[in-house]
Parts: C-alpha cells; structure tokens; sequence
C-alpha cells in the first residue's frame, strides 16, 4: 500500500543525525507543492501494480509465520536427536529472516519473497537439505519444492500457499539462537564458512541499507518510483549488465542521505541530478567501509587490482564490503548514464508543472531505437525439465556476447534488453519451450567508401564457443542440440516477436504489463550460478546471401580445431546503424535485410569457466556473419 505522506514534513523536521560519508546537498524541508507532487507520483505508480494490497501483505506474514514454526519444529527435532540437553533445547531457537525487496518494504503484486533460515552451530547444512527438506515435502500448502543445493548460494525454492519463496540457509557459532537477533552484528561472521557468510550477507546489506537512511517511508516510495522506471526503460538486470535490486536501492539510500529532509516527489528529482553527473568510476558508498578482521576479501582497488577495472562501482555497506555492479560493461554504463540524464530532463518538466510522472513512466520502443538490425538471443527446449534453471543459465552468459561485441572495433554500444521474447513455434510434434532476449548494437559512423562490411563471425562464435565449453563439462549435452543458419525478412519480423513490441508507435498503457521478477539471491557477491547450454550437433541450414550476409559451409566439425571463419579485413567506411541479434538455444541463425536472429538449442547446467573443450567436442557447425552497412 503506498505510504502516508501527510506527517512527513514533522518527521523531516526531526531529521538531524548524520548519514553517508559525507554532508547533505541539502536540508530544506518539502513544502506544499512538494507534498502535492509526491501524492501526484503515488497515484501514477498505482497502475503499474507496485503497491500490493492489504489482504495480500497479510496473507504473506501469515506465510511466513507458519514458515518461521516450521523452523523452530525442525530444529528443534534436530536437537533431540542430536541429543542436545533438555535443559537447552527448549531455548535453542531458530529463525527465519527476510531480505531483498520484502524487507526494503518494495515488493510488488505476486513478487517472491527472499528468505534465510538461521540456526544454531549443532545444525548443519546437510540437515537443512535433508530433513528440513523432507518436512517441507509434507506439508500440503507446499508446492514446486525444489533443493539447489550445489549453487553459488545454496538455495530451497518452492511456493508456499500460492507464494514463491526462496530460502537459504547460515549457521551460526552460537549455541542459541535469541529472538532479538541483530545480523548486523559483524562479531556473527567469526568461525563461519564462506557458504554461510554469503547466506548471510543479503540481510546484513538490507538492513544496513534501513538503517542508513534519514526517512524510510520516503526512500521506499521514491524506490519504487526508480525501480519501476528502470524496469520500464530496459535498464533493470545485474546478471545482464545493468542494475539489479539491491544496486538501485543504494542508489536512492545514497539520494536520500544527500537530501535528508526532502519527500519522494524531490527524491527522484534529485535521483536523476546526482547520477547523470557522477564521475564514474568514483564508487558509491553509504558508509565508510569498515575492517573486522576477518580476513574476508573486500572491494578495495588499492589492494585488489581487479577492483580498479569496475566501471561503476556501489559497494555495499555491510562488511565484507563487495561492488554490487561488477556486471556492468562501457556499454552498458553508458546507457544507463543516457537514461538518468533523460530522466533527469522529464523531471525538470514535471516540477515546472509541464508533464505528469505518467511521462516518466512511458517505455521507449527498443525496436525503434534500435532500426536496422535485431540480435536475439532465444533459448528453445524440447525438454521442459527444469526450463527456469535453462533460461536463467543462457541469461546469465549473455553478457559474455555483450564483451565480445563491445570488442569489436566498428561497434560503441551494445544494449541487452531485459525483456524475453517467446519465441516461434516449428512446427513440432513435440513440446517445445523457447525464450528469446535481444540486443540492440550501435556501429561506428566511419569514413570512406559507400558501404562497409562488418563480420562479426568472431564475435558470436566465441561466445558460443564459450558456451559450448561450458556446457560439455557440466555433462548436460543434449543429442538433438544444432547450430543452423537462415535469412529472414524484415517483414517477417512479426513472426519472431509479439506484435505489441514492433508497432512502430506504441501508445503508453499500462495495460498488460509484464510481470517482473527480481533476481533474488544475488546481491552483492558474484552469485552468478551459470547453469550451462550445451552445444548443438548437426548440420546448418541454408544461410543465402540475401542481405549481404554470408554462411559458412555446413562441415566444419571441431570447436577446437577449425576457428570461426573470418572474412577479409574491412576497410573504414562510411555507415552508422544500430543492429541486434536473436539468439536462440537450438542455435538457428537468422540474418536478414534488417535481422539478424541467432537460434540455439541448449539445456542447463552449472558453468564453470574453463581453458579448453573436453576430448572429443561435440560437432559443431561455423558460420560466417557478415553484415553490410549502408548509409
């Protein structure tokens, strides 16, 4: 529900503590026009569905409470057969914690809820994927259970009566484990493993977050106004490059501490004046980082010479102190500059009175922005077993295509829409899931002759190649994977994408807006949990010439031994275009006049990066990509 705002001119005028690491901008207090404003933004967010209604908020503690039983239950059966004294058992305690957007006070309607289940040094973390597993299989409001337990951050998913919760696990060097628990506590990280310390560090960094801001009310509404302007604007996704949850939460903390006094209306304001003239790679801190002694690694670039190549560094407040935004390219830093700059224009006009939030709130068509070629990226599974661990193994190694593209001498930009696509039906017997992202490229303007031949067979074949990699030695290789090659149209666009996302003017609605998922675990270590897409086997399809752009032979069989085919070096000429691509998993390749669309078959698997193929790789057709650009 949103949040009164009509005391917050008192509790402005109480503000007097410190905040961040450096003084305020500003201490003026919000006068009435600022009030009326900010009820003005409240109303305009309401359509988009980020507010959730009382019923529901209930229903969710009333989820957690019984969760939080089950705890207690289970630990305290672990302990009797741990025989752990009578005299303790009854006092040993266990709780579950939440984090991320439901403890920041930010969710929205149908969003997940991040939870962590704390317990006591006699509880291990095998109990927890066993027993506790076993008893959440038992009960009848549960639903979809599912142990993760091999991840970056091992995990428990499921849905409790209706509601997707993930749950991870810490044990704590403590015999008890009291009610009043402050996990803020940097004395609880002593003598704990690197698994639990990751466990613990998304609640440690939401309620440092709480607790560093002047106003809570005021920073959760002036989030949601950013969070959902992100999401709008295709700039909302750690794992793709951009800025996940906790990321844009700091970032509107670090606002509020600079403008303690002011309310939600002047906050986003402000949001978009501080931001698009940050000196980047200057990081952002909401306190001065401190040292337990723990011998945890932190972000420090004057001791880790890896930290002085993150481009747009926001590091997180709770010790170990880590960048948030370690994903973030050139490319994607700098559209991200661009839109908080963009932003920070609309908001001019909305305290002149000259615009409404709603103009805020419109999405670009990025297929617009992006005219001449499209890139997609588009997962396709027969095997619909585990089909959220797939797509979220092939979004997460995008980025890895993003570098390579950005590697490239004639492209400055690459953007990666956070929004997936379904992908197109063949015609098969069998069932058939596909998902497809897309990437919109920016060319150089070069000088020179009329036209100019860009090959980007390099580009994208490494990428694959990296993929393939990855996915042979995780062993979930599929048979029937293949990498083929065609050309389609422009007008046979329609047949790859919605109709909604390439009508050349789409009017703002805020009818049928997709739902929005957070990544949930991830927030500030590098959690990337990769599960691997494997390589295809097969011959390619035909890949004419039909737009200038070449295919290779079908046979070249060895990922190791046969390179990506190269053309002739390109000369500087003239031709600025914006390009994307569609990558599907069964790899089909479609380039055509204006589209280049990229197909693959591949399933999941953990990702581990490593030199060289296994023994015997997989077959795996190349193809030469080459694109002319004209004036």
């Amino acid at each position: 529900m949103p949040f009164p705002i009509t005391n917050q001119v008192q509790t402005a005028q109480q503000t007097t503590k410190h905040y961040g690491i450096t003084s305020p901008i500003s201490l003026a207090l919000p006068k009435e026009s600022d009030l009326a404003l900010t009820q003005k933004l409240t109303e305009a967010l309401k359509p988009f569905g980020v507010f959730e209604e009382e019923l529901e908020l209930q229903r969710r503690i009333l989820v957690l409470g019984k969760l939080n039983t089950l705890v207690k239950e289970w630990i305290r059966e672990i302990s009797e057969s741990k025989n752990i004294p009578a005299s303790l058992i009854d006092n040993v305690g266990g709780k579950i914690f939440t984090f991320g957007s439901y403890r920041l006070g930010v969710h929205t309607k149908g969003a997940d809820i991040d939870a962590l289940c704390v317990a006591p040094r006699h509880v291990e973390r095998t109990d927890f994927f066993s027993s506790f597993y076993e008893k959440l299989k038992e009960q009848e409001e549960v639903k979809d259970l599912r142990a993760v337990e091999e991840a970056f951050v091992p995990v428990i998913k499921l849905s409790f009566d209706g509601i997707e919760i993930d749950i991870l696990f810490a044990r704590l060097a403590l015999q008890t484990i009291p009610e009043n628990l402050d996990l803020r506590d940097d004395g609880l990280l002593k003598n704990l493993d690197i698994r639990c310390i990751r466990s613990l560090n998304g609640c440690r960094v939401t309620d440092e977050i709480l607790h560093l801001v002047p106003n809570i009310e005021n920073f959760r509404l002036t989030l949601r106004a950013i969070k959902l302007w992100a999401k709008r604007h295709n700039i909302y996704s750690n794992i793709l490059g951009f800025l996940g949850g906790v990321s844009w939460a700091m970032l509107v903390a670090r606002t509020c501490q600079l403008y303690p006094n002011a309310v939600a209306s002047t906050l986003v304001h402000k949001f978009f004046l501080v931001f698009s003239k940050w000196e980047w790679p200057n990081p952002v801190l909401l306190k001065q980082p401190e040292d337990c002694n723990l011998n945890l690694p932190v972000w420090d670039p004057r001791v880790t010479p890896s930290d002085r190549y993150h481009l747009m560094p926001i590091i997180t407040p709770a010790y170990p102190q880590q960048n948030s935004t370690y994903n973030v390219s050139v490319s994607t830093r700098n559209i991200m500059v661009e839109e908080f700059k963009q932003g920070l224009a609309i908001t001019d006009e909305i305290l002149q009175n000259k615009a409404d939030w709603s103009k805020l709130f419109e999405a670009p068509n990025f297929f617009q922005k992006y005219k001449y070629v499209l890139n997609c990226l588009s997962l396709r599974l027969r095997l619909m077993r585990h089909v959220s661990n797939r797509v979220g193994l092939v979004e997460s190694k995008i980025r890895i295509l993003v570098g390579n593209l950005e590697k490239n001498e004639f492209i400055t930009l690459a953007h990666v829409n956070p929004q997936s696509f379904p992908g197109p039906k063949e015609g098969s017997e069998k069932e058939e899931f596909s998902t497809m992202w897309v990437i919109g490229i920016d060319f150089k303007k070069m000088e020179g002759s009329e036209h100019l031949n860009v090959d980007l067979t390099f580009d994208i074949q490494s990428f694959t190649d990296t993929v393939y990699r990855q996915a042979i030695s995780s062993k979930m290789f599929e048979p029937d994977m293949k990498i083929t090659a065609m050309h389609v149209k422009r007008k046979q666009l329609h047949q790859l994408l919605p109709d909604l996302v390439i009508l050349k003017r789409r009017k703002h609605s805020t009818e049928g807006l997709r739902a929005m998922n957070e990544s949930s675990v991830d927030l500030s270590l590098d959690s990337d949990n990769s599960m691997s897409m494997p390589s295809p086997t097969g011959a390619s399809s035909s890949a004419a010439a039909k737009s200038g752009v070449s295919a290779s032979p079908h046979s070249s069989r060895n990922t190791t031994n046969s390179p990506p085919l190269m053309g002739p070096p390109v000369g500087k000429r003239p031709g600025s275009a914006y390009y994307q691509y569609f990558f599907f998993v069964e790899l089909h390749l479609h380039v055509v006049d204006d589209f280049l669309c990229l197909f693959q078959k591949m399933p999941s698997a953990e990702l581990s990066d490593i030199p060289l193929l296994p023994a015997n790789p997989i077959p795996v057709v190349k193809n030469s990509i080459k694109l002319r650009l004209s004036r």
